[in-house]
C-alpha cells in the first residue's frame, strides 16, 4: 500500500497493538528480531486482519445456534425429567450446595437487573419467588448454564441433556467450556485464526453422529472447535449451511495458512464437512 496516509489511518483506528498480532506472522526467523519478510505488503497485513474479523462474525453466528438449543433443552427437559417448572432454583436437584449457592445469587442478581418484559410481566402477575426454568436460562450466560449443567445431581437428566446432543456428559460439559471461551474470545473481538487456545476438549470415544479423525488434529487450535460447531449443527439444524460458509470464507482468502488454523491434510474428505 502505497499511501502512508491511508496506513497511518489503519494504524489510527484498529491501533497498532491489534494490528501486531497479524504482522507477527510476516516476521522473519528469528521472530524475536522483529524484521518482516522481503516483499510483505500491508495490503497482506490487512488481508489477515479482514480474514480473522470475517471468521469471528461466522463462529458467533454459528455458536448463537447452539447456545439457544441449549438453553431450551437445558430448561425443557429438566421440567420433563423432574417434573418442576421450578427445579433450576431448588437445592434438590444439584450436587455441590456451594455450587448451587453461588448460581442462585447470579439468577437473583440478573433477575433483578433484567428488563425484558416476561420477567416484568412475571413480577406483576405471579407470587413465585423465581420464574420457571424457561425464563432463567434466558437470562444467563452461557458460562452460567454450563455451571448449572455440570452441578445436576440427577446423573439420568445429565445423560438425556448431553444424548439430546449425541453426546456423553463429560465430553458435553468440556465441550460447552471451551465454546463459552471460543464465544468470550469472539465478543472481545480477539485474534482467533492461529490462537493456540489453553482450552484442551475431552476426546469423546464414541459419539451418536458422525465426528472425525482426531489423530493428527491438533486440539488447542480452532479447526478442532469448527469441527466441534458442525457437529452441535448436525443435531439442532440438519440442513445447516455451515459447512459450505466455511467454504466460502476461505476460498474467499486464498492466501491465509490454514495450517496455523489447526487444519490437516485431507480435511475436507472428513465426513462431518461433506455437503448436506
Amino acid at each position: 500500500m502505497a499511501d502512508e496516509h491511508r496506513v497511518e489511518d489503519y494504524l489510527m483506528n484498529i491501533g497498532y497493538h491489534r494490528l501486531s498480532a497479524y504482522i507477527y506472522p510476516f516476521y522473519k526467523r528469528p521472530k524475536s528480531n522483529l524484521a518482516i519478510k522481503e516483499g510483505i505488503a500491508f495490503e497482506q497485513v490487512l488481508t489477515l486482519y479482514r480474514f480473522d474479523k470475517k471468521l469471528r462474525v461466522l463462529l458467533f453466528n454459528e455458536m448463537e445456534k447452539i447456545e439457544v438449543a441449549i438453553r431450551s433443552v437445558l430448561a425443557n427437559t429438566g421440567c420433563q425429567e423432574l417434573n418442576d417448572r421450578y427445579w433450576i432454583t431448588k437445592p434438590e436437584y444439584f450436587a455441590n450446595t456451594d455450587k448451587f449457592n453461588h448460581t442462585l445469587a447470579i439468577i437473583e442478581k440478573e433477575l433483578s437487573s433484567s428488563k425484558e418484559d416476561y420477567i416484568e410481566e412475571f413480577k406483576r402477575n405471579y407470587v413465585e419467588s423465581y420464574p420457571p426454568a424457561w425464563m432463567i436460562t434466558e437470562v444467563l450466560s452461557f458460562g452460567n448454564l454450563n455451571y448449572i449443567y455440570s452441578n445436576i445431581a440427577s446423573n439420568q437428566l445429565m445423560k438425556r441433556i448431553a444424548g439430546y446432543f449425541g453426546l456423553k456428559p463429560q465430553v458435553f460439559t468440556s465441550w460447552l467450556t471451551v465454546l463459552a471461551n471460543l464465544r468470550n474470545t469472539c465478543c472481545h473481538h480477539a485474534r482467533v485464526w492461529n490462537r493456540d487456545f489453553m482450552l484442551s476438549p475431552a476426546e469423546p470415544r464414541k459419539t451418536a453422529n458422525v465426528w472425525i479423525d482426531t489423530s493428527k488434529v491438533d486440539k488447542k487450535r480452532v479447526y478442532y472447535r469448527l469441527c466441534i460447531i458442525r457437529y452441535f449443527l448436525s443435531s439442532i439444524s440438519p440442513n445447516n449451511k455451515f459447512n459450505a460458509k466455511l467454504m466460502g470464507l476461505l476460498a474467499d482468502f486464498p492466501s491465509i495458512d490454514i495450517a496455523a488454523m489447526g487444519f490437516c491434510q485431507g480435511w475436507e474428505g472428513e465426513e462431518l464437512w461433506k455437503p448436506i
